[in-house]
């Protein structure tokens, strides 16, 4: 938080980068000037001890690295909302905040809102192949600039609804990495699906 201040960015765009809420940003920034390294320190906290003991803590963070589907849950990702509604439906706490659960996750930077998908081209012409669609975004063809009356339509699918298996299984949260979520998927059929196709418009083709 103190390096990306320092590059002169708001609390509010810190905030996002490290999915921190914008109030404990600010808290932290104005600790620093006040005390420097030694002010990033927590310091010792007094009063009773925490109200949850590991018992309770240990299970909820384990909850919030299952996948959804394994809890039954027709939900592609967990939400801290949902976390809570199903910590207490299984009886695993009677009442938790979720300022409190947010501080639970966060202290081992689980995050299963989030989740990361990853993709390996297994074409050997893929370099080949993708070069001729990254030069038509860049308005080239053959090498040769399009024209001002040439124009490049590209159309996609539309109000379909595909039911996708992904080719390899989704591997769940865990501490300091989000939920990880293979791009290629196997289609299962859809609800509608609309044919297109990639139009070139140029004197190549005319």
């Amino acid at each position: 938080m103190v390096l990306l201040a320092a590059q002169g960015l708001p609390n509010d765009v810190i905030g996002a980068r490290l999915d921190t809420p914008r109030q404990i940003v600010s808290k932290w920034r104005k600790r620093f000037p006040l005390a420097r390294l030694p002010g990033l320190d927590e310091p010792p906290r007094g009063g009773v001890p925490p109200s949850f003991p590991p018992s309770v803590v240990v299970p909820v963070k384990a909850l919030a690295c299952e996948l959804p589907h394994r809890l039954g849950l027709p939900l592609s990702r967990l939400s801290l909302a949902d976390i809570r509604r199903e910590v207490m439906a299984q009886g695993i706490v009677a009442q938790v905040s979720g300022t409190t659960l947010w501080r639970w996750l966060s202290a081992d930077a689980l995050r299963p809102w989030q989740h990361r998908s990853w993709i390996f081209p297994r074409d050997p012409d893929f370099a080949s192949k993708a070069g001729r669609i990254l030069d038509l975004y860049a308005r080239l063809w053959d090498g040769e600039p399009l024209q001002s009356f040439e124009f490049v339509i590209s159309a996609d699918e539309k109000t379909s609804v595909p039911a996708r298996r992904r080719k390899q299984p989704t591997l769940p949260a865990a501490a300091g990495r989000p939920m990880r979520v293979e791009h290629e998927y196997f289609r299962e059929g859809a609800w509608t699906l609309s044919r297109a196709s990639l139009v070139v418009i140029s004197r190549t083709l005319a």
